[in-house]
Order: structure tokens, then C-alpha cells, then sequence
């Protein structure tokens, strides 16, 4: 990986101009196609496979009346009047019939025909006109919303009383950007400029951030054409997308200018950062994006598009990164080199406050680890309270006409008036429909929760009955939830007494099922990013106390934020403060996105953090000094990160939609616990706890699991390497202090130093049968797991043995009936380097004949003379077949270095 991004960022830093001209072109294409092509946002919320969604669906074939959205007119005379009068009535019997004959339309209720039941309030006061529609939210034409509020306002005027229009077809959950989100990137701004005291690095990382976003939304608009996506998508798109990309454009240039700061070369420079700091990168974004696509495990299609267009803006936000960030660091030149600053007469000493931090805590780190976890864990104690639901007309701005109307409704009818259940009866084979749809309605009347039964009827065709039910409280209380409980569980009941199946829909039944099903979801999705985590920070760090420590912060910090959230949003601690005018629950899906999203930005944290630890832990040795050093050498960097993700995520929070601002608030708090609670305070103190078993895999576990180089210590390797042993060498084979190691520690081989020129022969032999099979394998790149410096066919080992391994014929003599055909097709299939073992073993006459002519010839078509290693147990065996002087005889021993005979 590394070795692939240095090549990438030099070759980004060269055609600078080109780059930047592609990614300027991506931007203006999909935004100018999504502009052009889009079909806008759809927020309905859906279940698939849910017996409310199921009977909705049913609905909109027999009862279309009731299946689709609806609009309310709500009628409020003065204190003191009456709503049911002469004038009153008239007029409304008017406005009624003007919208009946409205296109969307597909019944209006009068509220004071005989056969309906509760549309005048208690008190007198308040009128209720229901207006089922045709259609569903997302196809609600403007015009039919122009119309009935001008209806509104006649009747009101006719009536002389105040009117009030909204219901879900007046809704608008469309979160908005506002200025307030631009309050996030000024103080992203001024964090940069003081970390980097330079405007161009400063507004380099804001510039690529908005790029990316820019043509995400773009991508978005433009998958409208295919699938319905919901309007949090887009937003929750520019939040994370945002973040994330001013937090990777940070750490690259972090990186350069450190670089360029110790005297590298602009290009060689911006290569290496691009190879070490994009490597930690990319580990960040992969796991972010693998996070957001696990939202799918819910099985719900909004939130699984949700999740893919929230992963689409990490993935551009990593790719402008190793691309679009080295080609402006390009054009930026020297002039991003820190400058260095005159030393004064007399230095002043400033107290280093990483270095005090990283001390203090870790002192005594077990009563720092005991203090972290009892204060995370009594701030997550709120969480026990945290209620998931769907957004409603409650959460609607303020001054809204689908507020105004929601509270009017409850404060006149009662709350359970803006979330009314449909309870749906097959009744195709009864012989009085409407006798059995007020048997059914008579009984649901007697349940507790249930304030009234305005509506029951059966369609037209007289197969299915629909009895609209009233809970007594709000549509997102948990009250609500146990009626709907209650009244499925009276199903079998129904289907007893009166031969008749039941369900239980409608828009709020729908956003019960949604939120059930996705708090069923949190443990599945919470156990795969937990083991994600585990697997993945073991190949990072390869250790076993590091991943467990990583995760058990990450969850740390996840129940912390639940916390805050649920003290804010449903206890409604600090609303005013924050400016959130509805409490009590919070969308449904906020706690699967949060604990995605904090998953990529803890394990970025993470890495850069600890990697430094344990970089400065292998060359030194000593742990204690590993975490002073690689803490104070990261931790501004960190600092930075965080605080500009902190400040993005909260910018959402003063006036965002009541959708976003719950999912900004806990991001955001789960930022900063993550990073400056657990990963700066708690991970020292643990790691200072564990010592040296901090750092450490089982050797069997080592080999299992595959290396991710997010430190850059292969590139680092490689480009040491790279003009060893002599620059142009000639050398096949080139190796010094090799060894390897099998599963119980035991040595196979070690201190292996040899130098072999191309077109040479190389006889390993001596007492260690699997030492010289394992030395051979590793030549060939067939074993990766060895310790020194190895290069084969000009290639670093092992970081190129995937390449090198097109290059190399493996001959097993112990298992193959006929090496010298094996010999005779590596050598005409270019093989440059044939490794043969045990070729003692060729014992037939004819066969060694031919082996030893092809030794003698080495020459494949196009690679020139090919070199050959064998092995064997006696090479007075097979001196016959070896050419006469081109040929190193090495004495090979467990325990001893190779010597040339």
C-alpha cells in the first residue's frame, strides 16, 4: 500500500496541472447533471415486510382514500364561542365542497356530518377538516397546497374565525444548509492557520473539502434517477464528508511540512507523506465507508442509501487526498516550508502542555483508567431513557403551518389526534360489512389508550374495513407504542370472534416498525463494527491489547454520547440553550449513524496516535518512553483533527432541521470524548498499565493476519533499500541478517548473508532439511514472514513479493515426477529466477541428463541468462549436474550463517 501511494503522489505532485483540472471537471459535470437530471428527495419512510407497511400497501389498492398523505384545516374560534354554529357550518359545508373538487384530493371529512365522531373539540372551540390525498408526500403538487390554504383563508374570513392548514402534506423535513454551518468552517480556519501559521495551508484543506463535498451531492441528486433518497442523505453527506475531508487533507500536510521542515526535497517530500500519512488515511476511510455500509444490516432501503451516500462522500474524501492534496502541496512549493523562527537573547522556557498531559496521566495510570471509566460511564446513564421515532409535524420549524397546526391539534383534540391509527379488516366474506366494522370499532373503543374512534367504514367495494383509532397520547410517546402493541395483540381475537383479519397501520404504526426494527439492528451492526474494529487495529499495530483497548474506548465513547443526547433531546436538559423545540425522542435511525461514523473517527484518532507510540517503541525498547514520545509528536496534530470536527459537527446544531440537529450534537460529542477523553487520556494510561504486552501478537497470529502498513515502515524499508547493495548492482539475489522463525519461536534459519549475481547458480545444502526449504521459499517469495533485508530480481522483500512472484518457477523435486520439464517450461516462460528443491532427489539417468544441460544453458526467451537456486542434502550428489564454474556452494545450518565454499 505505501509503496503504491508514494508512486501515486509523486506522480500527483508532477501533473499537478492535470489533476486538478480532472477534479474541477468531476465537480462541474455532477453538479451541472444533478442540477439537470435530478428528481428530487423522497421522504418516505418504509419498511418492507412490516405488517404496517404491508396493510399500507394493501390500502393504497382497495382504499387509495386513506392511503396516501393528508392535510388538515383546523377551525379555532375566540374563548368563549363555539365552533358549531349556523355560519360556522355553512361556511364550512363551502369550503368543503371547493376542495372535494381539488385534482390531489381523494375525500374531505365535514366535522359536522352525523356519521363522523370527534372532529369538534371538547371544549367547543375547534373544528377539525380532514383531507385525505390521492397521493404520497413526495407527489404532492405545490398548487394543491396554494389551494387549500387560499380555502383556509376564505373560510376563515366567512366563518370569522382563525384557520389553520397544515397536516403531513404541508410538512417540509428537507434539511437546509444556513449560514450557522458556515460558523463550523471559520473556526476550522482559524484552528488551521494557528496549527500551520500559513494562509495557503490553512485553506488548502477547506478548498479540497468543499470539492469533495461539492460533487458527492452532485452523485446523490444524480441516483435519484435510480432510487428514492431521502432528504437527510445529501445533508448528512455534507456533515460527515466535510469533516472527514478537512481531517485527512490535515494530517498530509501535517506530514509534508514536518517533512520539508528537516530539509526534503518538494517531491520527494510530498511522495513520502503521501505513502506514510495517506496510508493512516486510508485505513480511516476504509473503515468509515466499511461502517456506513453495514447500516444495510437493518434491512430498511432509506437508511441503506443513507449509508451509501454518506460512505460515497468518505470515499472522495480519501481519494481527493492522495490525488487532489499532493497536486496543490505541488503548486504550493517551498512556500509551505514552516518557517523558522529567530532564537531569542533569552530563551523563554514554555511549559510543554502534551508532555504535562501525557505525564499526569499516566503517573498512576490505574486510578486514571478508574476515573475515565466511572465518569463515561455515569455520563452514559441518560442513555437508559433514549427514545427512538420518526420525525412528525412536531419537529417541524417553529411558525411553521404544519407546527402551528400540530399544537393546535393538541391543544383543542388532544396529542393523539396527530398520529391516527388505521386498523384494517378483511371483511370480503361477511355478509353485513358494515355491521362488523362497527363491531370491531365498538370493542377497539373499550381499549385503554385509545381517547376515540372518529372513522369506521368499509371501501366502496365492501372487501375491506378501515377503523381510524385516536390514541390518547402523542404519536412518538412510548404510551402510543404499547396501544399498538395491544391492538395487534388483539388480532387473533378478531380473527376468533368475527372471522375477520386485522392489522394496524398508518404513518405513525410505520415509524414505530422503522424504529423497532432498527433498535433491533444496533446489536448485529454493534457486534460487526466491534469485531471490525478488532481485526483491523490488530493488522495495524499487530497486538492483542491494543485493538481491545481501542475498542473498549470506542464504546466508551459511543454510550457517553447517547447520553448527552438523551438528556438534551428527550429529558430536555439545556433545550433552550441549544434551541431545540421538540423533546422526547430522537430519529430513530441517529444511533446507527453515530455509532458508524464515531467508528472511523475514533480508529483514525487511533492510528495516528498509537502509531507514533509504537514507532518510537521499536527503536527504542522502552514503553514509558514510547508514549511520552509518540504523544507529543502527534498530539497537536490530534488536537487540531478533533477540534475541527468538533467545531463541523456543532455548527449543525444552533439552527439545524430537527432530523439533523440530534445527529450533529451527538457527533459532536462523541468527537470530543472520543479524542480528548479516551484516546488522550485513557489510551495513555492503559498503555503505560500494560508496558510491554502492549505490544505484541502470538507468532501464529502474526502469520495469519496480513500486514496494513498504515505507519509506512515498508516504504521506509523499500527506499533504504533502494540503491542497496551498490547502486546498479547486477545482483539476482541480495541478502544480509536474514531469519525466520516457526510457529514455537524455534530458528529455521538466521543470519543468512549472501550476494548472488544474475545468471549464477546457488546450492544451499547442510544439516537443516527445513532450514534450506524455507531459505529457498523465501527467495522466491513464497514466505513473507522473515525478519532482515531481502532483495530478489531488484525487489525489496517482502513488501513486492506479489510482482516478484511472475518472475519466479518453483520446482519441487520431492513431488513432481519430471522437474526437468518443470525446468525446461519456467525457462521458456521467462522465468528469471528457478528455484529447484531437493535436486538430489533426480536420480533417473536421462532426466539428470537433461537437468544438467539446462543448467549449463540458463536462458530464458527474453530475460536474458536466468539464475537458478537448488537445494539438496549432499552436493557430492549432484556435482555432475552443476556447471563448472558458475556455480556457489553455501553450507546451510540452523544456527549458523551461510558460508561461500
Amino acid at each position: 500500500m505505501s509503496s503504491f501511494l508514494y508512486r501515486l503522489g509523486r506522480a500527483a505532485a508532477r501533473a499537478r496541472v492535470l489533476v486538478l483540472a480532472l477534479w474541477v471537471a468531476v465537480l462541474a459535470l455532477t453538479g451541472g447533471a444533478a442540477l439537470v437530471f435530478n428528481h428530487g428527495t423522497d421522504d418516505t419512510f418504509a419498511i418492507p415486510g412490516s405488517e404496517s407497511q404491508d396493510a399500507l400497501d394493501h390500502l393504497g389498492r382497495v382504499f387509495p382514500e386513506v392511503s396516501g398523505t393528508s392535510a388538515q384545516l383546523v377551525l379555532v374560534v375566540p374563548s368563549g364561542a363555539a365552533a358549531d354554529t349556523p355560519r360556522i357550518r355553512t361556511a364550512v359545508a363551502q369550503a368543503v365542497t371547493k376542495i372535494g373538487k381539488l385534482d390531489q384530493v381523494a375525500t374531505v371529512v365535514n366535522p359536522f356530518d352525523a356519521s363522523v365522531h370527534g372532529a369538534v373539540s371538547g371544549d367547543g372551540r375547534a373544528a377539525l377538516i380532514a383531507v385525505p390525498l390521492k397521493v404520497q408526500l413526495a407527489a404532492v403538487d405545490p398548487a394543491t397546497r396554494t389551494r387549500l390554504a387560499a380555502i383556509a383563508e376564505d373560510l376563515g374570513t366567512e366563518a370569522g374565525a382563525k384557520v389553520y392548514t397544515g397536516g403531513d402534506a404541508f410538512s417540509d423535513r428537507v434539511p437546509k444548509l444556513s449560514p450557522t454551518e458556515g460558523i463550523g468552517l471559520v473556526i476550522a480556519l482559524l484552528v488551521l492557520v494557528l496549527m500551520f501559521r500559513s494562509l495557503i495551508a490553512a485553506v488548502m484543506p477547506l478548498v479540497t473539502a468543499v470539492l469533495g463535498v461539492g460533487v458527492a451531492v452532485g452523485l446523490i441528486y444524480l441516483a435519484t434517477l435510480i432510487a428514492p433518497i431521502s432528504s437527510t442523505a445529501p445533508m448528512l453527506a455534507v456533515m460527515i464528508g466535510l469533516a472527514v475531508g478537512i481531517d485527512y487533507a490535515l494530517f498530509l500536510l501535517s506530514r509534508h511540512r514536518d517533512q520539508l521542515a528537516d530539509g526534503l526535497d518538494v517531491e520527494e517530500s510530498i511522495a513520502r507523506a503521501t505513502a506514510t500519512a495517506g496510508s493512516a488515511v486510508i485505513f480511516a476511510g476504509l473503515t468509515v465507508v466499511i461502517a456506513l455500509l453495514g447500516l444495510s444490516v437493518a434491512g430498511i432501503p432509506f437508511l441503506t442509501t443513507m449509508g451509501i451516500a454518506a460512505a460515497v462522500a468518505v470515499a472522495l474524501a480519501v481519494g481527493i487526498a492522495v490525488t487532489l492534496v499532493p497536486a496543490l502541496m505541488s503548486f504550493a512549493g517551498k512556500r509551505l516550508t514552516p518557517r523558522v523562527r529567530k532564537p531569542r537573547r533569552k530563551p523563554r522556557r514554555r511549559p510543554q502542555i502534551a508532555r504535562w498531559w501525557v505525564r499526569t496521566a499516566t503517573k498512576a495510570p490505574l486510578v486514571t483508567v478508574l476515573v475515565v471509566v466511572a465518569g463515561l460511564a455515569i455520563c452514559a446513564i441518560p442513555a437508559t431513557s433514549l427514545r427512538l421515532a420518526l420525525p412528525d409535524n412536531g419537529t417541524e420549524a417553529q411558525g411553521s403551518p404544519a407546527r402551528d397546526t400540530y399544537e393546535v391539534v393538541g391543544e383543542h383534540f388532544g396529542p393523539g389526534y396527530n398520529g391516527p391509527l388505521i386498523v384494517t379488516a378483511d371483511i370480503i366474506t361477511s355478509t353485513d360489512p358494515v355491521g362488523l366494522v362497527n363491531k370491531i370499532a365498538d370493542e377497539i373503543r373499550r381499549l385503554p389508550g385509545v381517547a376515540s374512534v372518529p372513522l369506521a367504514t368499509p371501501n366502496p367495494k365492501g372487501d375491506t374495513g378501515i377503523i381510524q383509532v385516536v390514541p390518547t397520547t402523542a404519536p412518538d410517546s412510548a404510551q402510543t407504542d404499547d396501544l399498538v402493541s395491544r391492538l395487534r395483540g388483539q388480532e387473533q381475537h378478531f380473527l376468533d370472534v368475527h372471522g375477520t383479519r386485522t392489522a394496524v397501520t398508518g404513518i405513525t404504526a410505520v415509524g414505530i416498525d422503522v424504529s423497532a426494527k432498527l433498535g433491533n439492528a444496533l446489536l448485529p451492526f454493534g457486534i460487526l463494527v466491534v469485531g471490525l474494529s478488532l481485526i483491523l487495529l490488530a493488522m495495524v499495530f499487530r497486538s492483542i491489547w491494543v485493538p481491545i483497548k481501542a475498542t473498549a474506548g470506542y464504546l466508551l465513547s459511543v454510550a457517553a454520547a447517547f447520553g448527552a443526547t438523551s438528556f438534551v433531546f428527550v429529558q430536555g436538559h439545556l433545550a433552550g440553550v441549544l434551541n431545540v423545540t421538540h423533546t422526547g425522542s430522537v430519529i430513530s435511525f441517529l444511533p446507527i449513524i453515530l455509532m458508524g461514523v464515531l467508528f472511523g473517527l475514533a480508529m483514525d484518532y487511533e492510528v495516528f496516535l498509537v502509531s507514533r507510540m509504537r514507532e518510537d517503541f521499536v527503536q527504542h525498547g522502552d514503553p514509558r518512553r514510547a508514549i511520552e514520545s509518540g504523544f507529543v509528536s502527534a498530539s497537536r496534530v490530534v488536537v487540531a483533527a478533533a477540534v475541527i470536527m468538533f467545531a463541523v459537527f456543532a455548527a449543525f446544531v444552533p439552527d439545524g432541521s430537527a432530523t439533523i440537529k440530534p445527529i450533529a450534537f451527538s457527533l459532536a460529542i462523541g468527537v470530543f470524548v472520543d479524542a480528548f477523553i479516551v484516546r488522550m487520556t485513557l489510551v495513555p494510561a492503559v498503555l503505560a498499565l500494560l508496558g510491554r504486552r502492549a505490544w505484541g501478537l502470538p507468532p501464529k497470529l502474526d502469520r495469519m493476519l496480513p500486514v496494513f502498513d498504515a505507519e509506512g515502515d515498508a516504504l521506509a524499508h523499500e527506499l533504504r533499500l533502494a540503491e542497496w547493495p551498490a547502486p546498479g548492482s547486477a545482483e539476482a539475489v541480495s541478502a544480509a541478517a536474514l531469519r525466520l522463525e516457526d510457529d514455537r519461536g524455534r530458528p529455521a534459519y538466521t543470519d543468512i548473508d549472501l550476494h548472488l549475481p544474475a545468471g549464477e547458480v546457488l546450492v544451499l545444502h547442510g544439516v537443516g532439511a527445513c532450514g534450506k526449504t524455507a531459505l529457498l521459499y523465501t527467495l522466491a517469495g513464497r514466505v513473507t514472514k522473515f525478519t532482515g533485508d531481502l532483495k530478489v530480481l531488484g525487489r525489496v522483500l517482502p513488501q513486492h513479493t506479489h510482482a516478484l512472484r511472475r518472475d519466479v518457477a518453483v520446482v519441487p523435486c520431492r513431488d513432481t515426477t519430471d522437474p526437468a520439464r518443470q525446468i525446461a517450461d519456467a525457462l521458456a516462460g521467462d522465468a528469471a529466477l528457478v528455484v529447484v528443491d531437493d535436486i538430489d532427489l533426480v536420480l533417473r539417468t536421462d532426466v539428470r541428463d537433461q537437468v544438467r544441460a539446462l543448467l549449463a544453458e540458463r536462458r530464458s526467451c527474453s530475460a536474458g541468462t536466468a539464475t537458478f537456486v537448488v537445494t539438496c542434502q549432499d552436493p557430492e550428489r549432484i556435482r555432475d549436474l552443476m556447471p563448472a564454474r558458475a556455480t556457489h556452494l553455501h553450507v546451510l545450518t540452523a544456527a549458523q550463517p551461510v558460508e561461500v565454499s
